[in-house]
């Protein structure tokens, strides 16, 4: 039975050793580049949650065999790059826009037709912004109107590189471009206006497939071939951050999360709770699987707000429902500027946020490309609504931590997209949490 809501008793202390599921962009990529390889490829540390799912469901579709997933492993048969068979049905990506955007650069240039759709909140999710290069490159991709799922790629002549200036910066458009550069003739390079997350062009190389890093501008050759490797999964910083900010504001906190991935395009988190005083410590630094790794240590710390600065908002971005927490619980204002798209993720994560404070008490006000939040006030309890979003409702649970009384959060479902068995871990770790 999926857990829809949860109960949160206000109060609790973080204490222990914590393990957090395997990363859930590298899981993605691991499935992606493993099918596409030419031999077998080894998982370990797979997060077995409901996106991840949705990207190994996707190819064996397309004739991929995949054992697994079973206690983290997954076994890839890979077919090579043009291996792939035209799938007999559309492709259901969930709630998951990783697996869509990425796959419609994968698919653009194999040849035979493939429709793409996923869940409600999916289907309101913008994807044009993948279109649109893609079309440049020579590929044949319609959406619904406003950009919007299904996507529907039908087969066309062979891509041709391109050189892409991002408009906006996102790891999820990088990465279609440049897969879809597997395919394509000549050179295909993508400049992004901010760092975003770099696991694709990292596991391209660890496949054997090298990707050029000049600044801000990524470029592969086409028609190259992968090699199958093995892949080490670190625990992902993404579902790390519900208890990075969850310890820092609960007071006597002390808790430990082993291997998770410090990749530095992703460690925004870290960087913003410590300009806001938190106490995290990164031990036992190593690489695993290409990926840099650390035990996080985090203590409680009193906070204070900040002018968060613009240049870590793409390294944090999927973290800022936690970040939005931690600033209600820390003194004095924090600002969050140049953060629009946080308006087109699972929801609206702006103004879901906002209604969710403000029904408990936080003084936050949202803006166009942020919020800003007034701290450091008592907050009650009551009810709030996640809208389906995991991430919203896994803040809320942390949330509960300083509260005054109870929550309860409502639509908690897709917790199981990104992190199966979260409640059962916050309430271990400490947080009086219940789900019905």
């Amino acid at each position: 039975m999926m857990t829809n809501t949860f109960f949160v008793r206000p109060g609790g202390v973080l204490q222990g050793t914590v393990q957090v599921p395997g990363d859930k962009s590298i899981s993605h990529r691991s499935i992606m580049l493993g099918a596409i390889a030419d031999g077998v490829t080894e998982v370990t540390g797979f997060l077995e949650g409901e996106d991840a799912l949705a990207t190994m469901n996707a190819f064996r579709a397309m004739g991929v065999a995949i054992e697994g997933p079973q206690a983290g492993r997954v076994t890839i048969r890979g077919v090579g790059k043009h291996g792939l068979k035209a799938p007999g049905r559309p492709l259901d990506c969930g709630n998951s826009g990783t697996t869509m955007r990425l796959l419609s650069g994968l698919l653009a240039g194999q040849g035979f037709a493939a429709t793409l759709t996923g869940d409600e909140s999916l289907r309101r999710r913008p994807m044009g912004r993948v279109a649109r290069p893609l079309a440049e490159m020579g590929a044949r991709i319609e959406t619904e109107t406003g950009g919007l799922p299904p996507v529907r790629i039908l087969p066309s002549k062979p891509l041709h590189g391109i050189h892409y200036d991002l408009p906006v910066a996102s790891a999820q458009v990088k990465s279609a471009v440049l897969l879809a550069g597997l395919y394509a003739t000549g050179e295909t390079a993508v400049t992004e206006p901010e760092p975003t997350r770099d696991h694709t062009e990292r596991m391209l190389a660890a496949f054997g497939y090298p990707v050029a890093r000049a600044g801000a501008t990524a470029t592969l050759r086409g028609h190259g071939e992968l090699s199958a490797t093995t892949i080490a999964v670190p625990a992902d910083i993404s579902s790390a951050a519900f208890f990075l900010v969850g310890a820092s504001i609960a007071p006597g906190s002390d808790l430990l999360l082993p291997n998770v991935g410090i990749n530095p395009t992703r460690t925004g988190i870290i960087e913003i709770l410590k300009l806001m005083g938190a106490d995290i410590t990164l031990e036992n630094r190593r690489l695993a699987g290409g990926e840099p790794v650390a035990d996080l240590h985090v203590r409680h710390a009193p906070l204070h707000g900040v002018a968060v600065p613009e240049s870590l908002v793409a390294l944090a971005i999927d973290e800022f429902p936690a970040l939005f927490i931690a600033a209600a619980n820390a003194t004095g204002t924090t600002v969050v500027t140049g953060a629009a798209e946080l308006r087109v993720k699972e929801s609206d994560r702006i103004q879901v946020m906002a209604d969710g404070m403000q029904a408990l008490g936080m003084v936050a006000q949202p803006t166009p490309d942020g919020m800003v939040i007034q701290g450091g006030q008592p907050y009650g309890g009551g009810t709030v609504d996640s809208r389906g979003d995991h991430r919203i409702a896994m803040s809320f649970a942390m949330a509960a931590l300083r509260a005054s009384d109870p929550l309860t959060i409502l639509h908690c479902a897709n917790v199981a997209t990104s992190f199966p068995g979260f409640a059962a871990l916050a309430a271990h770790a400490g947080v009086r949490l219940e789900t019905a």
